[in-house]
């Protein structure tokens, strides 16, 4: 089935130094572009993450220090990124839980103003785990009866994640040939910002979504503990999240 498309969308995919979405850096960005018509439009970027590649991640994904050590920076290729994925929905495989937050912590440290907020997010692994609970690979086979060559390559996985979504329009007669609706499918909550630290309950109003305070509104954290916004915004998390929860402070000044 081919996708029902107001705006463009783009499938990508980040292969990184590592996991963690406040330390580790981008080292290949492969975005497929697809417009309402089907045509299409690809894009690769090979990145200096300006920080050695751990070996295991290398051994994961096949990019070395030596592959990327004349690649330009992120900071230099960011303004080229953002004007191609401009006025775009975003699609990827573990995209909400990762690729999105750390493309938009890139962003932010390169001061790119791009709100991505504005876009619709589809994650087809989210999609896949509610419906049948497998791997890229496994969906990739499952879906559309094929092995996944070069699995970890950001080409071959975008490429992938397009095929996979389609076929499960296919398949599912229950989703809806619809962007917004399956960006809405896509998320198992509301986030405020990328990371899902801060969500929205059902009155939405911002509650964090970790630690002791979980479930707690964060104005209402902030009042009766004034210093736990500081030893968040000192602390390991995402530059997003720490600007979501300065607005928050702001608003009830």
């Amino acid at each position: 089935m081919e996708l029902n498309l107001k705006n463009p969308i783009v499938f990508f995919d980040l292969e990184t130094t590592g996991t963690n979405i406040v330390s580790d850096r981008i080292v290949e960005l492969a975005a497929l572009k697809v417009m309402p018509g089907g045509a299409e439009e690809f894009k690769r970027w090979l990145i200096n993450p300006e920080m050695p590649i751990p070996a295991f991640t290398t051994t994961i994904h096949g990019i070395s220090d030596e592959d990327v050590k004349d690649a330009p920076t992120f900071k230099a290729l960011a303004r080229t990124v953002a004007k191609f994925i401009e006025g775009c929905d975003l699609c990827g495989y573990n995209s909400n839980r990762f690729d999105i937050p750390l493309l938009a912590e890139e962003f932010l440290r390169c001061d790119v103003d791009i709100d991505l907020k504005k876009r619709k997010f589809i994650d087809v692994q989210t999609i896949f785990h509610k419906l049948e609970q497998r791997t890229l690979g496994a969906a990739y086979q499952f879906y559309c009866n094929k092995e996944l060559i070069n699995a970890h390559s950001a080409e071959a996985d975008v490429r992938a994640t397009y095929e996979v979504l389609k076929a499960q329009l296919d398949k599912y007669e229950m989703l809806k040939n619809d962007v917004q609706y399956l960006s809405e499918f896509s998320a198992f909550t509301k986030n405020v910002d990328y990371a899902g630290r801060v969500v929205y309950n059902e009155k939405n109003e911002e509650v964090f979504n970790f630690g002791k305070h979980k479930g707690r509104k964060v104005v209402d954290v902030f009042k009766a503990e004034p210093g736990y916004y500081a030893w968040m915004m000192n602390g390991d998390f995402s530059l997003y999240t720490k600007k979501v929860l300065t607005a928050i402070k702001l608003s009830q000044m």
